[in-house]
């Protein structure tokens, strides 16, 4: 974790929850993290701006735990609107505007389980029950979406994936979007669930994605499988 504490001297507090670190450790000291550590670092030297900040790169991990994953969500890059990002794919903080995106993953909510649009666009709630939000390029620059593709996250989030292909448990995987669904090649366990549709946005949700009914596909896997179902409410 030095590796990237060493890319913001100000922010100190970047850190790796203890049942992913013991897991991804190794990854750090690989030659494919070092260059996308010089790269973060040069970028910030330069001045540019990288969304979210240091601290939350690692949101997702942070907040859902290896063994608590019941789900998950792969998205493509975090958004690259000042205060947006803050490490959950798809989700804002509370009190910034949903974006468009999240705005038809609520109308699909609503179509699929009833579930009135939230006034809200914070999903930590999902990912306290175990639904891991994780975006397949975990950093982007300012104003400029897929800028930190091909520089290293990518296998960073490979490796993720291939660990919870890994776990003999039932898991379901919520593949959106084209770079999501590049990662279908790595899940090679018969016992998950792979659920895939176009992203939902605007520019191309109506060729798929409404009508996908991914959230109660997801809850019926789940109780089959024995597990607690996931509350896509928010409160």
């Amino acid at each position: 974790m030095e590796l990237l504490k060493q890319i913001s001297e100000s922010d100190a507090t970047v850190r790796l929850e203890d049942s992913w670190k013991r897991r991804l450790s190794d990854e750090f000291s690989k030659p494919y993290m070092l260059e996308l550590k010089k790269f973060l670092k040069a970028e910030k030297a330069n001045g540019k701006s990288i969304f979210p900040k240091m601290s939350l790169i690692f949101n997702a991990l942070n907040t859902t735990p290896f063994e608590k994953v019941k789900a998950v969500i792969l998205g493509q890059d975090p958004y690259h609107g000042p205060g947006q990002a803050h490490g959950l794919c798809f989700s804002v903080p509370e009190g910034v505007a949903i974006p468009p995106s999240l705005l038809n993953i609520f109308q699909e909510l609503r179509s699929d389980l009833k579930i009135e649009k939230p006034r809200h666009g914070n999903l930590t709630s999902w990912a306290l029950q175990g639904v891991l939000l994780l975006n397949t390029v975990l950093t982007v620059e300012k104003s400029k979406a897929g800028s930190h593709h091909g520089k290293g996250w990518e296998i960073f989030t490979d490796q993720i994936i291939k660990l919870l292909d890994d776990r003999t448990d039932p898991l379901v995987f919520i593949l959106w979007g084209s770079p999501a669904q590049k990662k279908e090649s790595l899940l090679k366990n018969k016992n998950h669930l792979v659920l895939k549709a176009v992203h939902p946005s605007p520019l191309s949700a109506y060729r798929g994605f409404f009508g996908c009914r991914h959230f109660s596909k997801t809850n019926e896997f789940l109780k089959q499988a024995g597990k607690p179902e996931i509350n896509w409410s928010l409160p």
